[in-house]
């Protein structure tokens, strides 16, 4: 009776790391502006939700 072969596992295949959206690095959260008055002149900033990659902080376009 032949001896056995025995086969290595071919190493798994990691997914790629997400890239990172570049408006808001990848926190999801982009500063909008807060304008007032009647000449639209600046205040604040507040917090919106990044437009490009939706919150998810991932690239749309990878």
């Amino acid at each position: 009776m032949a001896t056995r072969r025995t086969t290595t596992k071919p190493p798994e295949n990691t997914p790629p790391a997400p890239l990172v959206c570049s408006p808001c690095d990848g926190s999801g959260m982009v500063a909008a502006t807060v304008r007032v008055g009647r000449k639209r002149r600046p205040v604040g900033q507040q917090d919106g939700i990044c437009l490009n990659c939706l919150g998810s902080g991932t690239d749309p376009n990878a």
